[in-house]
């Protein structure tokens, strides 16, 4: 189905935005509204109402700001993603356009309905989505309950894209879902006509579907123009402009000092010269003591161009210099290093769940200090495959060495009685400093590293455990969807680290970036074979 925009210019009528609407597509079933603004002199604009304004917003929880927003407003064609760190503030900015959360300060004008894809909840029971898109989104029939995550959250996304709605918030709608599942969102929102305002880490996802973004620090919200790597580009020029700036601070103030330090030697030689003209005072003349007079006047008068000096240092504005962003390396001790070439192999393994066939001898080798990423569709047996690897199962040679960490999505156990410092010191060979650096990177700073575990968050404790593996006596480490609830700065800590591990790496991630940014070896899962794709 084809449908066009069209505008008039005096009596004639011009085509403005072509486009194509997939006839599976959920989003245009209720109503589809054109509008127009016909000006015979002017030519004619598709004019974009404004369909909600946010102004002088605040939102606290106890003592602390969450939200602080001077002025938001979203148009009925926007395209906006929202990023920040965890805890920033976005998903409760999104509550407050949604109305679920009321802000204690501020005004809401609200124009249009939303729909709300939120982030952790369970589907709903009461919401019966379109079969259509149920199909094509592969969610199987059985109850909730008995779904994985990549399963919920596409029925989740069937439950959405059954009726339209003028606006739609969503966050994080990538959540376990795989590659095919991304592009089917992708696919869809494209052609989704209406307001448009998501919350994702997914940077694959925020390129095609936004055109705006609005940053999320310490609770104020900045605006840029462009998709997710405009942003990118337009942070680099600020921090550009910033160390510009910087430079140029430091050289004034040293100027003004070193004017300021002159200024003060010169006082001191008038007050020695004075020091030594009070001893012959006594035999001075008259035009001689005037003289003496004029030398203090002169003194003061210097030493008051020194302070004035002084006090235009302390008046100039302070401009920081950009943190330099310094790499994290992880050499490992020789009591830990693989001496295999492929520490992992398995030749002609057969792989199954239950009743079902998930690999049909399928025959690898991984190497050794390299990242290698599994692929394939939900289901496929990415996780199942990562678990055997664990159990040294029959079908693999598994080196004798090999000595895993792991980290699987919400499956690890911390202990309550311990600071984040001590459970990491606990288990790693590494001095003080390097375990400080580590838990930088990760945005753990000051009073964060006497913070107990047991009081973390769960986007904390995420963090912290891919710290501790970093940081552990192991040569391999099985990662299982890692960028799961990661903000978009600590998965690019995360590629930094894969960067610097010396270890082997295998990983599951639907995350196409993060692939692309770190992984040398690329298998996937694809009708019952492991098939070598890449590197």
């Amino acid at each position: 189905m084809s449908v066009f925009l069209f505008a008039f210019k005096g009596r004639r009528l011009f085509v403005v935005r072509p486009f194509t609407l997939p006839p599976q597509t959920g989003l245009f079933r209720g109503f589809f509204m054109i509008t127009f603004l016909l000006n015979s002199s002017k030519g004619s604009v598709i004019m974009e109402r404004l369909v909600l304004e946010l102004k002088d917003i605040e939102v606290s929880y106890l003592d602390k700001t969450i939200l602080n927003v001077d002025q938001l407003r979203i148009h009925q064609f926007d395209r906006i993603g929202i990023v920040g760190t965890n805890g920033s503030g976005k998903s409760t900015l999104l509550k407050v356009i949604h109305g679920q959360v009321t802000p204690e300060i501020g005004t809401i004008n609200r124009q249009i309905d939303f729909g709300y894809f939120k982030q952790k909840e369970a589907p709903s029971l009461d919401h019966q989505p379109d079969y259509k898109l149920l199909g094509q989104l592969n969610v199987p029939d059985r109850s909730t309950h008995e779904m994985s995550g990549g399963e919920q959250t596409r029925l989740k996304l069937a439950q959405l894209l059954t009726d339209y709605h003028e606006g739609l918030l969503i966050d994080e709608p990538t959540t376990h879902l795989d590659a095919t599942g991304i592009d089917f969102l992708v696919e869809n929102l494209t052609y989704y006509y209406g307001a448009l305002v998501l919350v994702s880490h997914d940077r694959y996802v925020l390129d095609r579907l936004v055109t705006k973004i609005w940053e999320v620090q310490n609770g104020c919200v900045k605006e840029y123009t462009g998709n997710y790597s405009d942003y990118q580009m337009t942070k680099k020029l600020e921090q550009s402009r910033q160390q510009e700036q910087h430079e140029r601070y430091v050289k004034e103030k040293q100027r003004l000092l070193a004017a300021a330090e002159e200024k003060m030697k010169k006082a001191s030689k008038i007050n020695q010269a004075n020091e030594s003209m009070s001893k012959r005072q006594a035999r001075a003349t008259a035009n001689r003591m005037f003289m003496t007079k004029q030398k203090d006047t002169s003194q003061k008068s210097v030493e008051k161009a020194a302070k004035a000096l002084e006090k235009r240092v302390e008046q100039l504005e302070r401009i920081d210099a950009v943190q330099e962003e310094r790499a994290v390396h992880f050499p490992q001790s020789e009591a830990v290093q693989l001496h295999n070439r492929f520490p992992i192999m398995a030749d002609r393994l057969t792989l199954n769940a239950g009743d079902k066939m998930l690999l049909e001898e399928a025959s690898f080798q991984f190497p050794s200090g390299k990242t290698i990423a599994i692929n394939g569709a939900n289901g496929s047996g990415k996780s199942t495959l990562l678990h055997y690897i664990l159990q040294k199962g029959e079908g693999l040679t598994v080196s004798p060495k090999a000595s895993f960490g792991v980290y699987q999505q919400l499956g690890y156990q911390l202990d309550g009685d311990k600071t984040m410092l001590d459970l990491i010191k606990r288990n790693s060979e590494y001095d003080e400093g390097k375990i400080r650096a580590v838990l930088h990177e990760m945005n753990f700073t000051g009073n964060d590293l006497i913070k107990k575990v047991c009081q973390l968050s769960g986007g904390e404790a995420i963090r912290l455990k891919l710290c501790e593996l970093f940081l552990g006596s192991y040569n391999i480490l099985i990662l299982d969807e890692p960028t799961n609830f990661l903000d978009l700065g600590s998965i690019q800590a995360l590629e930094a680290f894969l960067k610097h591990y010396e270890g082997t790496v295998l990983l599951v991630s639907h995350d196409r970036e993060f692939i692309k940014k770190t992984a040398d070896v690329v298998y996937e899962i694809k009708e019952k074979k492991l098939v070598h794709i890449e590197g």
